[in-house]
């Protein structure tokens, strides 16, 4: 796939100020400010955060806190909790956006794709009819036509019983 010039990325990826080596999940936890790195809820044993490499506008991760790689090695009360919390974002999205349908997966491990595989995650991806267009077909470019800080905002405000 070609890469589409993003220059308004540079601006995160300075800001975010983390060492390379360590989890990025862990850090963004630890550093509670959630604005800053998007995360817009939490739950006794796990977050939501928007992806800063979205698939599609408004693509987010459920993510334990607890730094652990498998779903297997969550407990009971971990497991039980990130999925109210998965059902509970997908209910935010529903309400901040209206998506059409949504793909929700793991991947547990490298060689299932996974990009940080020693920390458990679930992506949550928004979707819509006709949202893939001729610019992956023909170009190999996936657009996303949403800013990180506007899907923020949106969900915040569903937050409190807006949009």
């Amino acid at each position: 796939m070609d890469i589409l010039w993003a220059p308004w990325r540079e601006k995160y990826i300075k800001q975010c100020g983390f060492k390379k080596d360590g989890c990025i999940f862990c850090q963004i936890l630890k550093a509670k400010q959630d604005a800053k790195h998007y995360i817009f809820l939490r739950s006794a044993h796990s977050f939501a955060v928007l992806n800063i490499y979205p698939f599609s506008g408004g693509h987010f991760l459920v993510i334990p806190n607890r730094h652990v790689g498998d779903i297997s090695a969550l407990t009971a009360d971990e497991r039980a909790d990130i999925m109210d919390l998965l059902a509970d974002t997908k209910d935010l999205m529903d309400r901040a956006y209206r998506p059409e349908a949504f793909n929700v997966g793991m991947n547990l491990g490298s060689a299932a794709g996974a990009g940080i595989p020693e920390h458990l995650h679930i992506h949550v991806v928004p979707r819509w009819k006709g949202d893939v267009n001729f610019m992956p077909a023909i170009f190999g470019t996936k657009v996303i036509p949403v800013a990180l800080d506007k899907v923020y905002k949106r969900l915040k405000d569903a937050l409190k019983g807006g949009h």
